[in-house]
């Protein structure tokens, strides 16, 4: 097996330290047994899904009992094993810091990669893309991990991405507009980077675009509207991002001021860590991509479908790398791989068109 076979992760990790400066304990092994709880209802099955004996799966458990003084199971007979509240905090906790760093992470790891590999003989050329986080393009990583040319990853705005393509620094750009009435004010703001003359777009997929809010929709929040109200907590993407800009207009077309919306500040950087904060009960609702929603079991309230492009070079088009990028877009298993992500539609993935195409009567 050589390193080029191989694929760099990074990972979050929790350790529990105490005031003596110690090294402090790994929480790793005590939080994927709990995860693994969660999902079967039983140490047994857990023990089998972490592949630990049952043993060693009740020593990790007791000694974390012993640390945080508190339990972590609750045993009812007939009802199984359940997490304890505590638990349960616990590991919603880790969920909402691995939606939160994961993309980073996995950009710090693309790029390391990348630095390594430059290094290595034979070494050939590879792309680079720059986008903001989502699942089709998570997805493409996967499928270009054992190609070539290699593809390197930067998670950014789609302002930042389309800036990067100008001054060179990427071969791609990712960018999302949402068809309908927000479509031409969204695309303003990519105008100055948009050259019919100088860029071709790819199609990467339409996805939906909406409100997450609990199961069963507990607050009973029908749209926008609802951002208003004294008893909704809304949690916000970053500054800067398409998303959180297409939440202000949509809450000026609707006549509510940023100001009347509780949590309209607050900042997540992904898709993901918006469906964690408000699984975990920090936030009543928030908008992004369905996906999202439906991995964190919550509830889906939809606003608006969006298509989401990469920005290349004419110039770019006819290298083999771009070639052999367009190939693996078009190939049936990430054709097939991106339709079944809940919310996604993949029917023009990776076709080619130019901007008057792909926006039609539209001015730039």
């Amino acid at each position: 097996m050589t390193y080029k076979s191989l694929r760099i992760g990074l990972r979050p990790a929790w350790s529990l330290a105490s005031s003596h400066g110690d090294a402090g304990v790994p929480l790793a092994d005590m939080l994927a047994l709990l995860a693994a709880i969660d999902a079967v209802g039983n140490i047994a099955g857990a023990c089998r899904a972490c592949n630990l004996s049952y043993r060693h799966a009740w020593g990790i458990l007791r000694k974390f009992e012993g640390l945080f003084g508190t339990p972590l199971l609750v045993t009812r007979r007939r009802q199984g094993t359940t997490l304890s509240p505590f638990a349960q905090r616990l590991l919603w906790a880790n969920r909402r810091i691995e939606a939160r760093l994961m993309p980073t992470l996995d950009s710090m790891a693309s790029e390391l990669q990348e630095e390594l590999a430059r290094l290595l003989p034979e070494d050939g050329p590879h792309l680079r893309l720059h986008a903001s986080h989502g699942f089709a393009v998570e997805a493409l990583m996967q499928h270009m991990s054992d190609q070539k040319p290699g593809l390197e990853l930067r998670y950014r705005t789609a302002i930042e991405a389309l800036a990067s393509l100008e001054r060179r620094e990427c071969d791609l750009a990712g960018f999302q507009v949402p068809l309908g009435e927000f479509e031409q004010p969204i695309l303003a703001r990519y105008a100055q980077w948009l050259d019919p003359d100088d860029y071709l777009l790819i199609h990467l997929a339409v996805r939906n675009t909406g409100l997450f809010v609990q199961a069963g929709n507990p607050k009973g929040i029908d749209d926008l509207r609802d951002l208003a109200r004294a008893d909704v907590r809304f949690v916000n993407r970053q500054i800067g991002s398409s998303t959180r800009y297409l939440v202000s207009l949509m809450l000026e077309k609707a006549g509510i001021a940023i100001g009347e919306v509780s949590g309209y500040e607050s900042n997540e950087f992904t898709h993901m860590a918006i469906a964690a904060h408000i699984a975990s009960g920090m936030a009543d609702t928030g908008v992004g991509v369905e996906t999202a929603a439906w991995r964190f079991g919550l509830d889906f309230i939809p606003l608006v479908r969006e298509r989401y492009f990469f920005a290349i070079r004419r110039a770019g088009l006819d290298t083999p790398g771009m070639a052999e990028l367009l190939r693996i877009m078009r190939s049936p298993q990430y054709v097939a791989y991106v339709g079944q992500l809940v919310g996604y539609d993949a029917q023009e993935t990776g076709q080619l068109v130019t901007v008057a195409e792909a926006f039609p009567g539209l001015t730039l």
